[in-house]
């Protein structure tokens, strides 16, 4: 990942900021700068590294964290929110966030993780809900992470004029619940977040406070954004793309065939998430999922089961839960 700021359109610079320990290596931070206006779109993880990075970036632009009056928040993972919400403490830079990611950033704050407990063990997988709870103990309790309340919740679709500038926050759920995209049309750009993303999908499912049907609503916003013109895809992880529209037909496509693979790999048995997560493949590489680490493990189950969610829906599977354990049949 080289540092430092990158013009990807007159106006806007690419900051991609590190990501320790994640596979991803790096988030992208986009400044936009308007007139004496300095408005950022996602913020990074707020890390040593990463706040130092990122000021180094906006001083090679004639900046400073000073100069920053928003941050546009795309939605409320840690490496997207949290230096915003730390710059703020210092600078008085307002944060912004999209009204869907609520109930998880109350649940965050207020170390409330049940929910998602319960959702490892719908999936089949209670032995690492109680892994997890373990962790938790030995760590004292949950940990919120310096996660605050933003100062604006961005509710539904909202122009946000910046200075000549107007951006158009979209409701895109799926990635989580409250995610949003920022639409400039004027100069045919998307800052998609996670929700769009070059090279891999992201993940589905997996939250404190799940959505009912979290694939679902993922297709929908994919669907939601392909009625839009096509415009240049500026990706939170990855390089810029020059169409989102390919890149969303690509991802639709994907999970059309993933949904096939689900339900063949179901069979005609009654299984959970777990078991079914467990006989597929994963990544390119087609990855066990025994061969994961403990949180991409969890990722694909929770994934599987939002897979097999959309078929209990669309009348291809059945289910049913009993103490707690939801397992699916065909």
């Amino acid at each position: 990942m080289e540092p430092g700021a990158f013009e990807v359109a007159p106006g806007v610079h690419r900051i991609p900021l590190p990501l320790p320990n994640d596979g991803l290596r790096a988030v992208n931070v986009y400044a936009i700068a308007d007139g004496d206006e300095l408005v950022l779109v996602d913020s990074g993880w707020a890390l040593d590294e990463a706040r130092d990075r990122l000021e180094q970036a906006l001083g090679s632009i004639g900046h400073g964290f000073e100069s920053v009056s928003r941050f546009l928040v795309t939605h409320a993972h840690r490496d997207h929110y949290t230096l915003g919400i730390t710059l703020r403490r210092t600078f008085g830079s307002r944060v912004s966030l999209g009204i869907g990611e609520q109930p998880t950033l109350d649940a965050v704050i207020n170390g409330q993780v049940e929910g998602q407990l319960a959702d490892l063990v719908r999936w089949g997988a209670k032995d690492m809900a109680d892994r997890m709870r373990e962790g938790m103990k030995k760590r004292g309790g949950p940990q919120p992470d310096g996660y605050e309340l933003p100062d604006e919740w961005i509710r539904g679709t909202a122009d946000i004029k910046l200075g000549s500038r107007t951006l158009r926050a979209l409701p895109t759920p799926g990635h989580t619940a409250g995610h949003v995209v920022f639409l400039d049309v004027e100069s045919s750009l998307l800052f998609a977040g996670d929700h769009i993303l070059p090279h891999i999908t992201p993940s589905i499912g997996f939250e404190l406070v799940r959505q009912e049907l979290p694939l679902g609503d993922y297709m929908d916003s994919l669907r939601l954004v392909r009625e839009h013109p096509d415009m240049r895809l500026l990706p939170a992880h990855g390089p810029v793309a020059e169409s989102t529209h390919k890149r969303v037909d690509e991802l639709l496509d994907h999970h059309r065939k993933r949904l096939d693979e689900t339900e063949l790999a179901l069979g005609q048995d009654e299984a959970t998430a777990a078991e079914v997560a467990g006989r597929m493949g994963w990544t390119r590489h087609n990855r066990k999922v025994s061969e994961m680490d403990f949180f991409n493990r969890m990722l694909a189950i929770g994934e599987t089961s939002a897979h097999l969610d959309v078929l209990v829906r669309d009348g291809r599977l059945r289910a049913s839960t009993v103490d707690g354990v939801t397992r699916y049949l065909a």
